[in-house]
């Protein structure tokens, strides 16, 4: 195990003399065991809200979580969780208890929570208490409920995706009595927020068994995007493709970078083929427009998923662009560069190198292509170029001193200089491109 923060073990120790229990809970337990350093660490303790304020009297303490038991403790800069042992009631909204009643066991706490391997605890001075076996499922690589699945489903819906994103972030199999509840109440995925599912979403995406879980769970999934539906199984009849459309899919997914925006153009990249599937008078599939079909559904897509504007925007740009080639000379590069910049440039790249390693082997050869157009990004990046309006070494500024009149005119001119730039056919030098500016303008004054 790692060794603790101090404020956490100093949040146990004061805790323990005061003479309750307390220990950690949840997912640091789980991430402490499988050697992983946890991002947080919950406690949870015998003591009541009152009497753990009154124990870390003259600390900071936040007390939005009081109705449940928890209060967040700031010891050293670091906000702490401790929440009293507790049962919850029942859950009218499918997502929170309505109220809940403390108990002085931590079995019975533990006995509410949703899998087994997030219903381990642990301290320092007392070691593991395990009551449902979560240490030999973690050990196993199974994902299991607390007790009985159906309840814990219908308790709170969002369990359901939750138990998918921890298949894929841990590469853990379902368990097949909590595999078959996840399917019989996959639509109470209805009742969860549209932010709650994106940002789920996001966690199970980024997993290392993203790929599997999308293939394995499609029925599930699709309550929240239906849109996977029409892929599974659909026959590219295409010399280039080797699996149906959703399985390509799967393995573009698991081929790029764990990095949300990526993942998810991997995922809805193609979401337009069935819509766009022709066959030609030799039985051949074509998709002619799927690019930019799959890009309108992204964006329809993450709207209604409450994505953010900047990741609509580059996950939908990411998807329109991922078939459109692009010429392995500087000027094609330099124009890439200069439209989206070299980070969105590196992740279409990316996407290009998964999508071509997911076709038919004989067809997977366009990573020396791909090779040749990032060395000329790199060689073009290192020479620091003028890649936008910008960088451009004149301005309107410049052009104004030449005698033409601030407006539409003067923005297509120093749009025309930034292309002759891109272009290589002018010098992104300041006498080179007013010397330029006065060809053109005299040749187009009256004489």
């Amino acid at each position: 195990m790692y060794e603790l923060p101090a404020p956490v073990t100093l949040a146990l120790d004061r805790l323990q003399e005061a003479g309750y229990e307390a220990c950690l809970v949840g997912g640091c337990v789980r991430d402490l065991l499988r050697g992983q350093r946890p991002q947080d660490y919950d406690l949870t303790t015998s003591a009541r809200p009152e009497q753990t304020e009154a124990v870390f009297a003259g600390a900071q303490l936040v007390e939005t979580g009081l109705r449940h038991g928890t209060v967040t403790v700031l010891l050293d800069g670091m906000a702490l969780e401790i929440t009293t042992f507790r049962v919850d009631g029942s859950y009218s909204d499918a997502r929170r208890p309505d109220a809940v009643r403390f108990t002085p066991s931590l079995c019975e706490d533990l006995a509410r929570r949703d899998f087994t391997v997030n219903a381990m605890a642990w301290a320092p001075r007392t070691g593991l208490l395990d009551p449902f076996g979560g240490r030999a499922d973690l050990e196993a690589g199974v994902l299991r409920c607390v007790g009985d699945p159906a309840r814990r489903f219908t308790e709170d819906a969002l369990r359901i995706l939750r138990a998918l994103r921890f298949s894929a972030t841990l590469d853990f199999s379902i368990e097949a009595e909590t595999g078959r509840a996840l399917r019989k109440l996959a639509p109470r995925l209805e009742l969860v927020s549209a932010e709650r599912v994106y940002s789920e979403l996001c966690k199970l995406l980024c997993g290392v068994g993203a790929g599997r879980v999308v293939l394995d769970w499609t029925e599930v999934l699709g309550q929240v995007l239906p849109e996977l539906l029409p892929m599974r199984g659909f026959d590219q009849r295409n010399r280039h493709h080797c699996y149906d459309v959703l399985t390509h899919t799967a393995r573009v997914l698991d081929a790029v970078p764990p990095v949300p925006e990526l993942r998810w153009a991997a995922l809805l990249h193609d979401l337009g083929k069935p819509g766009a599937f022709t066959l030609d008078e030799k039985g051949e599939g074509h998709f002619k427009g799927h690019p930019a079909l799959s890009a309108a559904m992204t964006e329809e897509i993450l709207r209604r998923l409450r994505a953010s504007r900047a990741v609509r925007e580059t996950v939908t740009e990411l998807v329109l662009l991922h078939d459109r080639q692009i010429e392995p000379t500087k000027a094609a590069v330099r124009r890439v560069l200069s439209r989206h910049g070299a980070e969105f440039f590196t992740r279409l790249m990316q996407l290009k190198r998964a999508d071509n390693l997911a076709q038919a082997p004989a067809y997977r050869d366009r990573q020396q292509l791909y090779d040749r157009i990032e060395a000329l990004a790199r060689d073009i990046l290192s020479e620091k170029p003028c890649l936008n309006l910008r960088e451009l070494a004149v301005d309107g500024h410049d052009l104004k001193a030449l005698g033409i009149p601030p407006g539409p005119a003067m923005g297509d001119i120093l749009r025309r200089l930034l292309e002759a730039v891109l272009d290589g056919a002018l010098p992104n030098e300041r006498a080179a491109l007013l010397e330029a500016v006065k060809k053109e303008h005299n040749t187009a004054a009256p004489g």
